[in-house]
């Protein structure tokens, strides 16, 4: 059973960082492309970063340049890392899988993190 665990979200000043941490249990992790999506009230589910399994990032127009994501696969991690924060990235921020063919599906998600840019 795969399950995904957010943690690293919080309360920061427009401008400010920062950095996010996914755990993902089970053992397909390593090969599976993964990514970070945010939904704020209101919106969409976004996709706003994901990284293939040997570390190839990718981004969404509005975070480029200002988010970074990484994986260690060993510790089966994913991480966000998230500088020049706005308040429009405010949102609640998931890690899931990025299925790529269709006999790929989300894994369960997880609880998500709270990030929120205000003044």
């Amino acid at each position: 059973q795969v399950q995904l665990v957010e943690s690293g979200g919080g309360l920061v000043q427009p401008g400010g960082s920062l950095r996010l941490s996914c755990v993902a249990s089970g053992s397909i992790f390593s090969s599976r492309i993964m990514g970070w999506y945010r939904q704020a009230p209101g919106l969409q589910r976004e996709l706003v970063a994901h990284i293939g399994s040997s570390g190839r990032p990718n981004y969404a127009d509005s975070v480029k340049g200002r988010f970074t994501i990484s994986r260690d696969n060993a510790k089966k991690m994913v991480y966000l890392q998230m500088n020049s924060l706005k308040p429009e990235d405010t949102a609640v921020y998931y890690c899931n899988t990025v299925p790529m063919t269709v006999e790929q599906d989300f894994f369960p998600w997880g609880q998500g993190t709270q990030v929120t840019v205000s003044s």
